[in-house]
This record gives C-alpha cells, structure tokens and sequence, in this order.
C-alpha cells in the first residue's frame, strides 16, 4: 500500500510540475517584461548579470527605472555618501583579482602627465597616492566610468572627490579648487569632475590621486601606465601587500613594476626572489626586517621564530622579498 501511495504522489509531483512550466512559458511568451537577455555588470566590485527586458509597449523611462531598482539591490552597507572611508576595519586577504573592462584609462589632467611623488615613503610618513602637476582651475577627470561616492572637504586631502568603479576600486582626487559633480552622480572616464587647487596639506598646486580597495591604498602605478599611453597594465590583475604597503616603496623614484597576471606568477617570484641571510653581528630583527623592506612577523612566519628571539652570529634565515 506504502509504494502504491508513493507512486501515486511521484505521478502527482511530475504532473504539477508539467503544468507550472507550460504556464510560465505562457505568460512569458505574452508578457512585454519578459527577459530579453542579461548584461554583464561591475556593481561594488561584483559581477552582476542584469535581466533587459523586452521593450513591446514599455517606455525607454519604465525599463531604466526597472534596472535602477535591480542595481539598488545589489549596493551594500558601504556605500556612504558622509564618511571618507566607509570600510574601516575591513581585512583583506590577499592575494586578490581585480578585473578591468577595456585596456585604456583617461588621463586625469588635460595637460601632459607629471608624476611629481610617488606613492611609498616620504619624510618619514607614508604617501599613500602619487602627485600630478597641475595649475588651479586645471580640469580634473575621472580616470574611469563610476559613481560618485562622496564629495566634500577631508582634513589633509583638503577638497576631495570619491568615484567608486565597477570592479571595487575607489580613486581619490584631492586639493581641488571646485566641484563639478555632487554624490551619486553616474560619471563616465574623461568627465571633469573638479577643478585644481591647493586645498587641504599641498605644498603648491598639484593633483593627489589615490586608488583604493576596500578603504586601503594601491600603489597606482602598479595598476596604471602614467605616461601619454594610458594604458591599464592587465585585464586581470593579482594584487598582493606589496602593492598595498606604502613603506615598501619610495615617493623618489618608481618601483619595479611587475604585474602578476595569475597565481603562478606570483608563486614563481617569491621562489626567484627567496634568499638566505647570514646573521651579522649587531643585527636584530627590526634591522634585518627594514633593511628589507619586511615585516618583523614576515621573517618570523617564514623562519618559525618569535619576535623575541635571540639571534646568533652566523646563524642563518630566510628572506622572501615583500610581495
């Protein structure tokens, strides 16, 4: 009786599922919402897959205001439009991708590139951006297609513009003079978004430009060509701490750029760049770690020491090159 009931109940399941298939398929085929096909979009860093509808008997308003409400959902807690960093206390593993749609970016300044500081260490302080020379009232653009995340004055940064891109980055445009946009605008790369200034902590006029994940600074040129080809280094791009610690660069001079297309190409770099180190006498582990460029919990991860440890003269530990 049991398998009989069973059977019947299978039959059952089949025919309902039969009949909610063909009455989608009916409405769908007289329903002017009706997905049409998906777009493929970059939103805070996700891809999204958006439905187009149809167009029959609904206006170009209808079908925008439609995928305005789509793309509301997906924008998360940190979008904000008051605090300057919204990711505060956000960890990051690394490494991570990031993914560029095209090969070129716009040059943020009308006139010819001039990286005048770089982003690393400087006067013992970490410049977490590079400088770009300018005069005031000197158009400023945004270097990719966003949105505006946040406009206003910010301590050092003096007045400053926030455009957050379709793959997760953040630029930072700061010491404008004024602005040409307000929060929440859809901005396109090229589009002047201010005007140069001296605003905020600059010595003289010029452009500060950050590039930011997740509240954190990149070093910009890592990721950018500064020079008249404007160009994105790579599609697809691995970013490891290297490029997201400041006193592992210096503001005087550019850094050896290698961009990491894939895993492999970083997991072959650190095994070409691992050494070993003779101790010396006098040496400690904070004078080993910045004569590298290192952290002290870098070395001792790597060699299985704590930070405490007492070296010994000749003794020897393995030094890997910041990543």
């Amino acid at each position: 009786m049991f398998i009989i009931i069973k059977r019947r109940v299978s039959y059952i399941i089949v025919f309902l599922s039969f009949l909610v298939v063909s009455i989608q398929e009916m409405y769908s085929q007289q329903d002017d919402t009706a997905v049409k096909y998906y777009e493929k979009l970059f939103i805070n860093g996700k891809t999204v897959y958006l439905p187009i509808y149809n167009k029959k008997n609904r206006s170009e308003e209808d079908i925008s205001s439609k995928l305005a409400d789509i793309t509301r959902d997906f924008e998360d807690s940190t979008w904000d439009n008051v605090r300057f960093n919204p990711y505060r206390g956000e960890s990051i593993t690394f490494p991570f991708q990031l993914t560029f749609e095209g090969k070129q970016f716009s040059s943020p300044v009308d006139r010819k590139m001039v990286v005048t500081s770089r982003y690393g260490w400087r006067r013992g302080r970490p410049h977490k951006g590079i400088d770009i020379d300018l005069w005031v009232g000197d158009s400023v653009r945004s270097i990719l297609d966003g949105k505006v995340r946040y406009v206003g004055y910010h301590g050092g940064h003096g007045n400053t513009v926030i455009i957050r891109h379709y793959n997760g980055l953040e630029t930072v445009y700061a010491h404008l003079s004024k602005f040409l946009v307000k929060e929440n605008d859809e901005i396109k790369k090229g589009q002047a978004i201010a005007k140069g200034g001296i605003t905020g902590n600059a010595r003289g006029s010029h452009l500060h430009l950050e590039v930011k994940y997740h509240g954190k600074s990149i070093n910009p040129e890592y990721l950018f060509e500064f020079t008249d080809r404007t160009e994105i280094r790579s599609d697809i791009v691995f970013v490891t701490r290297k490029w997201m610690t400041p006193r592992y660069h210096r503001s005087t001079r550019q850094s050896n750029i290698v961009v990491h297309k894939t895993i492999n190409d970083i997991v072959l770099q650190e095994e070409q760049q691992k050494k070993i180190y003779t101790v010396k006498k006098g040496d400690t582990l904070y004078r080993i770690a910045n004569r590298h460029g290192l952290a002290i919990a870098e070395i001792c991860e790597i060699n299985a020491i704590r930070k405490n440890s007492v070296l010994k003269v000749g003794q020897q530990i393995i030094i890997t090159s910041a990543q």
